[in-house]
């Protein structure tokens, strides 16, 4: 649902057709300049392209090396997730499955992940036990999401990414709902 500015290559003809909506961003009346490739992506969808995954490309990127900088790349990167997925939600049918339980996935899974966490901490502040479940639950969503992801690139260090569980859990749901409430 998103080919990433450094390694996305468009068709000159395909993008010459959808150059003027992408030039002029807008969201809730307003211009918009983020989150562009994830919405040039959109765009192509939209317009009947389809999307390729080639799972030997290689690019050089500038990345954030510091936590100021992630926190920042993230909470863009976050609104982007939820404008574009409003945006594209009548594409969802239309989608194949893989396609469809990202996007899902991206959408539903920091819900369900945030909504799982405060289960625990409630449980934890009530009675002090540790709500087992919830750590299970927690891990085979990680690991579903991490195996599916693995099998569909047929590469298994995408299952290196239940480490960022943590991550996710403390420092980017507090974002991704400030995020939400500021889209």
């Amino acid at each position: 649902m998103c080919c990433c500015g450094p390694c996305a290559m468009y068709r000159r003809s395909a993008l010459a057709l959808l150059l003027d909506q992408y030039e002029t961003q807008f969201f809730r009346g307003k211009p918009s300049d983020f989150g562009e490739d994830r919405h040039l992506t959109i765009l192509m969808l939209k317009a009947g392209f389809r999307t390729e995954y080639v799972p030997d490309a290689i690019a050089a990127t500038v990345v954030p090396d510091s936590l100021g900088p992630y926190l920042r790349q993230q909470l863009r990167w976050a609104r982007s997730t939820f404008r574009d997925t409003f945006l594209a939600l009548r594409l969802l049918p239309e989608l194949d499955r893989y396609l469809t339980l990202d996007v899902v996935g991206q959408n539903l899974g920091p819900l369900l992940l945030a909504l799982s966490s405060l289960a625990a901490l409630a449980q934890f502040a009530i009675d002090g036990s540790v709500a087992w479940w919830t750590v299970l639950t927690i891990a085979a969503m990680t690991m579903v999401r991490c195996s599916v992801a693995a099998f569909r690139a047929r590469d298994m260090r995408f299952l290196g990414f239940s480490f960022h569980t943590p991550i996710n859990i403390f420092l980017l749901l507090p974002l991704k709902a400030y995020a939400l409430c500021t889209l």
